[in-house]
């Protein structure tokens, strides 16, 4: 009998692979499904970047292997974007690597970084990727708990109580997912001196900086976070562009370089067509931001009106494409958005996906049209 490999024993299938499995189940035998789970983007990228991608497959060099690095103009273009929006310089030939997404990026980091018993700070609630990723490679997850009563920011005083000798890495993820709490640069100071005493490598995972958020921060912004620090982008939320696979790492040329090492044995370089398409989307004007976030604007003051029918207290002062919602006391996360899935046909994520702190609340993705939320809203009431 063929057996599986062990580590496959510490993970199991992602939450909404299994979930939208049910959803999708329920929508073929007619049940009309709202989804307010999943934060897929469901505008369209601007038109130059549909363009950019559909010229590009008939480049004379479009369907051979790309460079494991990206094409030297997405790099700069990608430079240019943290110089433009975080006033942040880094190297576009040796401080930026382009992705096929930042979630390859998890895994490659942990890679580069990670021996086996190694252990990761991640945060709770968080994005449950950095657990599965640690656990797949043997490392040992070590939960930080994020609390509303600190902004959902780490208390860093209270982490260096503990032995953090075997600690190697840290997941940060600002603006936050699932809670949309912002950190401001205050706290990064404080983050970086923490991380050089105890030789830790902080990563900031940094997807959500330009939705809903006035005031879009970098963590290599801070004085000497190079020396400490890496941070993950995408193309995902900011342009629409979550199915075209584009993200990027920025840092110190000797961890690019040791991101690198994993990466390119593990493909064959971006699409041609795709990396045309991404260098347009970083070159979008003011102008894009706030067309888009004119669009989540309006489909967040729906998703407050149902948060508050459903009796729900949440933070106006967030960001991201999500509203993090804190239910009525002694109400159980997964146990209520099931009774609204079966009774009102509306799918909404529990808080306990992303972590036992999750417990008590349900997070609304803000990826559906201002007519299903305005649907949604009718049931409810």
């Amino acid at each position: 009998m063929i057996e599986f490999a062990h580590r496959l024993e510490t993970v199991e299938e992602y939450y909404f692979s299994k979930k939208l499995r049910e959803v999708n189940f329920l929508k073929a035998n007619g049940k009309p499904i709202i989804n307010l789970g999943i934060g897929s983007p469901d505008l369209k990228p601007p038109q130059k970047v549909i363009s950019a991608l559909v010229e590009g497959m008939n480049h004379e060099q479009a369907h051979k292997y790309q460079s494991y690095q990206g094409l030297p103009e997405l790099r700069e273009a990608m430079a240019s974007f943290y110089k433009d929006v975080f006033e942040v310089y880094v190297s576009s030939s040796t401080e930026v690597l382009p992705l096929m997404g930042s979630k390859e990026g998890i895994m490659h980091i942990s890679m580069a970084f990670l021996n086996e018993g190694d252990e990761i700070l991640i945060p709770n609630p968080g994005y449950p990727t950095y657990t599965s990723v640690a656990k797949l490679l043997g490392a040992k997850p070590n939960f930080y708990e994020l609390e509303e009563s600190n902004n959902w920011l780490p208390d860093l005083e209270a982490l260096e109580k503990q032995d953090l000798s075997k600690v190697k890495l840290m997941w940060i993820n600002y603006p936050h997912m699932p809670t949309g709490a912002k950190a401001n640069e205050a706290f990064f100071i404080r983050l970086i001196a923490f991380a050089k005493r105890n030789q830790i490598l902080i990563v900031n995972d940094n997807p959500y900086s330009l939705v809903l958020n006035d005031s879009p921060k970098s963590l290599l912004g801070v004085s000497g976070a190079k020396e400490v620090c890496l941070e993950l982008n995408s193309l995902s939320k900011t342009f629409n562009m979550a199915g075209w696979r584009v993200g990027m790492v920025l840092g110190k040329s000797e961890f690019i370089n040791a991101i690198l090492k994993v990466k390119s044995n593990m493909d064959s370089g971006m699409f041609y067509g795709i990396q045309k398409g991404a260098i347009e989307a970083l070159k979008c004007t003011k102008l894009w931001y706030v067309s888009l976030n004119n669009v989540y604007e309006q489909r967040r003051e729906i998703v407050w009106k149902i948060a508050e029918a459903l009796n729900c207290t949440f933070d106006k002062d967030s960001s991201g494409m999500f509203v993090w919602a804190k239910l009525p006391a002694y109400v159980k996360s997964e146990e209520f958005i099931d009774l609204l899935l079966k009774d009102k046909s509306i799918f909404v994520a529990p808080g306990t996906v992303f972590g036992s702190k999750g417990e008590g609340y349900i997070r609304f993705s803000l990826c559906a049209t201002t007519d299903d939320l305005e649907e949604a809203l009718a049931r409810i009431l």
